[in-house]
């Protein structure tokens, strides 16, 4: 397990809509989670809703999408969005398509082949 800060930039691919803030990279979490303010800053599209164990239990999440840029790379990536979260989550699906993963020595993100076995 991993995690640290990096800044990330989040796009809304329908409308062009762009956020950049500070996210907590947690290599304890498979989706990237966005807080309730974020999802309606980016005027996101909800696609469904996803039941995820937390620290609180069961819950259900509605589910989204968007583009995500870190470190110089990009692309789409599935997102929840949360009304107690406070700060944008990303999560190992969104740290493996960018080509991601957390140096666990140093605690920063470095570049990882993408595997498709």
């Amino acid at each position: 397990m991993g995690h640290g800060w990096v800044k990330a930039k989040m796009t809304n691919p329908l409308s062009g809509a762009n956020i950049e803030e500070e996210a907590l990279v947690d290599t304890g979490a498979t989706y990237t989670v966005i807080p309730w303010r974020t999802y309606e800053k980016l005027d996101l599209r909800l696609v469904g809703e996803k039941e995820v164990e937390t620290a609180k239990g069961l819950i259900c999440l509605d589910e989204s999408f968007a583009v995500i840029e870190i470190q110089g790379k990009r692309g789409l990536t599935p997102l929840l969005v949360s009304k107690d979260l406070k700060d944008l989550l990303i999560g190992v699906l969104t740290l493996e398509a960018l080509g991601l993963t957390v140096d666990p020595t140093t605690g920063k993100l470095k570049e990882t082949r993408i595997l498709l076995l």
